[in-house]
């Protein structure tokens, strides 16, 4: 039986710090080849913290922040419902199970890595990775509508950021502050348009 309910529900809050931390563990322990369609899941379907639209809004800040994109949404969170002691404990939590797993499997994979059946396993998931962010994108993509951007702008946008990633190799930070400011301008412009009509 699901647990989901609907996304545009208002947001319940955490009772504590600990329920932060457990949250985040949980959600970390799920996430291998990555935690974002876990964190989507957990955050916005299962716990109510955030709405879609708030997620991906959180989501956007965290990916133009250093370091990994849902750390900095853990961070933002703890933040927002318990200040730095909340901050403090989602990163715990993000990290503390993880870290403890992740120096054990490297370990094993300096002995393993040569096994051919544990190459086939870690390219297995790599493409289950790859579908997991592919239906995060498409659940998330419901908040465009709201967006001032808008699909068809959204749509360009994405476009271009996937032929300059992924066919011309253009540095990250380069794309980031480019189609990033490109996209920004757009949003002002539409924004502005708006409140002066």
């Amino acid at each position: 039986m699901s647990t989901a309910v609907p996304s545009d529900a208002a947001p319940a809050k955490p009772a504590d710090p600990t329920e932060l931390f457990l949250a985040f563990n949980r959600l970390a322990l799920q996430g291998f080849g990555g935690v974002l369609p876990v964190a989507q899941r957990e955050l916005v379907e299962r716990k109510q913290w955030l709405t879609r639209h708030e997620f991906v809004e959180m989501l956007a800040v965290s990916q133009v922040l250093p370091g990994p994109n849902v750390v900095n949404l853990a961070l933002m969170l703890g933040d927002r419902y318990f200040g730095w002691r909340g901050a403090v404990t989602a990163l715990a939590g993000m990290l503390a199970a993880p870290l403890v797993i992740v120096i054990a499997l490297t370990a094993l994979y300096g002995t393993y890595s040569q096994v051919p059946m544990v190459a086939g396993a870690l390219r297995g998931m790599g493409a289950v990775a790859a579908g997991l962010i592919m239906s995060t994108a498409l659940k998330l993509s419901t908040t465009l509508k709201v967006n001032p951007l808008g699909p068809p702008a959204a749509l360009v946008l994405a476009t271009l950021t996937t032929a300059t990633i992924a066919w011309l190799h253009w540095p990250l930070v380069w794309i980031v502050l480019g189609l990033g400011s490109l996209g920004i301008l757009i949003a002002w412009m539409r924004l502005a348009r708006r409140r002066a009509s």
